[in-house]
């Protein structure tokens, strides 16, 4: 079993930065994908970023691309979104979660969640 717990959401205005956390517990971390995905209210739950085993490879969302960047620690077994230039439409619970086998942008390829933590962009 996994643990998930992340942090650094908090109240930003338009244009500034955060850096979210997820920290891993309970398993081999070093041998899961991750990815990072976020819910607004009254919408479905969105991809956002996703980092392979390695950290070799990433991808993003386009709503994302250019802005937000997905690492990850595996000595610390934690994993980073750093979000830069930040706009009122990416306010939401932000998720991270971890996959056995796959390296993906489907939320159903993932095993473990963590609780969110909240990000909102004042304009």
């Amino acid at each position: 079993q996994v643990q998930l717990v992340e942090s650094g959401g908090g109240f930003v205005q338009a244009g500034g930065s955060l850096r979210l956390s997820c920290s891993a517990s309970g398993r081999t971390f070093s041998n899961l994908h991750r990815g990072w995905f976020r819910q607004a209210p009254g919408k479905e739950r969105e991809f956002v970023a996703a980092i392979s085993v390695s950290g070799g490879n990433t991808y993003y969302a386009d709503s994302v691309k250019g802005r937000f960047t997905i690492s990850r620690d595996n000595a610390k077994n934690t994993v980073y979104l750093q979000m830069n230039s930040l706009k009122p439409e990416d306010t939401a619970v932000y998720y991270c979660a971890a996959s056995t086998y796959w390296f993906s942008g489907n939320p159903h390829s993932y095993d473990y969640w963590g609780q969110g933590t909240q990000v909102t962009v004042s304009s």
